[in-house]
């Protein structure tokens, strides 16, 4: 699964995602924590010690992912920004499907859901996503109905 969650690893990771999923792996990716261990290990103390947990900056993450350093892991790839995931996809991180948790910009115009405040350049890059095939859903935890991003996009102006 790959998730834009603003606060990255918290309760609805760790208690509501990885059961519903049976994930066995988290990737976060932020050039901001994978450049600061303090915040690394606070991530990585928070998550159950079965849970395998990296850390990586956007260009590593690619990297990596290219290398197949995860392939056939059941994982969760958490992106704090919407910025970050469309990065990671023009860079090689072909993904089909994204999904927007918790997403609040100071700035934002677009409440998409209570938890997704959205401004006018995070609709123009998940309108980008979408053009390239990949289907972006609005979930805040798995119990809710998750909502097509492009079936709400046009209401977005």
């Amino acid at each position: 699964m790959v998730r834009v969650d603003n606060r990255l690893v918290h309760g609805q990771i760790l208690e509501g995602w990885l059961p519903a999923l049976r994930i066995s792996s988290i990737i976060v990716v932020n050039d901001d924590v994978a450049s600061d261990l303090f915040r690394e290990s606070v991530i990585k103390m928070a998550v159950p010690s079965d849970i395998d947990v990296s850390v990586y900056s956007v260009s590593d993450f690619v990297q990596s992912y290219g290398n197949g350093d995860h392939a056939g892991q059941r994982a969760i790839v958490l992106f704090k920004e919407i910025d970050d995931v469309l990065l990671a996809y023009r860079s090689g991180f072909h993904y089909e499907k994204v999904n927007i948790g918790n997403v609040h910009d100071d700035d934002g115009i677009c409440c998409v859901s209570p938890a997704t405040v959205l401004d006018r350049s995070d609709v123009k890059r998940l309108r980008e996503l979408i053009a390239h095939g990949v289907v972006v859903e609005v979930q805040s935890v798995p119990r809710d109905k998750p909502v097509n991003f492009k079936e709400i996009a046009d209401d977005l102006e």
